[in-house]
Parts: structure tokens; sequence; C-alpha cells
């Protein structure tokens, strides 16, 4: 298990979870780690936490964020997922700064941010997994322009043939 320490505050929240940045102790590397309270999860809410862990640990593609282990938390009845950290933030926050800013994104920023947005999904749709969940909010950046898929806790794993919801 890595030994991780908290930066900061929660950097992102859900209904049932929060997300840390957190620093390996060992080497200083930068980490994302999701807190999931499992105690006011349903069944079929927890079923989902699970779910998310066996998905990003099946999934390694750089437009897929990256998974690097789960654990889970006595202390807290937390289910953790350390996960690789996005540094750029996420795709609703750069538009709402455009918004603010009373600015537009150039064609070829919208071309590169969706190119890589299909390269993240058609590298799940190739191992069968469905997003569900796909908005700007979920759709990670780093500082050197890389778009990530994240969050995966309402995706599936296709069984065979179509899928219904």
């Amino acid at each position: 298990m890595l030994t991780m320490s908290h930066i900061g505050s929660s950097t992102g929240e859900g209904s049932f979870s929060e997300v840390y940045r957190v620093k390996r102790k060992s080497d200083g590397t930068i980490y994302a780690m999701k807190k999931v309270k499992m105690g006011k999860l349903s069944a079929k809410e927890k079923e989902n936490a699970l779910n998310e862990v066996r998905i990003l640990a099946s999934v390694t593609h750089p437009n897929v964020i990256g998974y690097k282990e789960a654990f889970f938390e006595d202390s807290t009845n937390c289910l953790c997922l350390v996960m690789e950290n996005a540094d750029g933030g996420d795709l609703l926050m750069l538009i709402n700064n455009h918004k603010k800013g009373n600015t537009n994104f150039t064609e070829q920023q919208v071309w590169h941010f969706f190119i890589q947005m299909v390269r993240g999904l058609k590298a799940l749709h190739d191992l069968r997994i469905c997003h569900r969940d796909i908005k700007c909010a979920n759709v990670f950046l780093t500082k050197d322009g890389i778009v990530k898929l994240g969050d995966m806790n309402v995706s599936r794993v296709a069984k065979g043939g179509m899928m219904r919801t």
C-alpha cells in the first residue's frame, strides 16, 4: 500500500465522496484520492463504488485517469481510490473560466479536447466498458494539455449485445 499524506483541503465533492490531493511519502508523487463514505451508501451504491475500482484497474490509456490502488480505511469507514492526479482541473472549470472572462475556445482547442475524449472513449469501448456519465465535470485536464476521462462510478461492462438502462 502507498503511504500518503493529505495536502490541502478537498478538491472535489460528490454526494457520498470527497477527492483529495495526496502526496506519496516515499518520493513526493502527487495523486488524487477519492474517499467514498461506505456507511451512508445503499447496497447498489456500494456495488457502484467497488465497480469503479474494478473498471479503473482494467484500463490503461493516456486519455483515461490512471488507477494506482484502492484500500479500505477502517477509521472513517471509507473506500479509498488512489488515482492519477489531473493537475489542470476539469473541463467544466475551464468553460466557466471562459464564461467569466467573456472569452471563447478556439476551434483548435475544441478539436484538441474532442479528439482526446473520443480516444479515451474508444479505449473504454474496446474493453466493452460504457462510461454512462460523460459530462464536462468528468473530463479532466493536465497542465500538459492531456485530456482524461474519469469518474467511472456508474460505468458498466457490457456482457453481450446492447446495454439497457
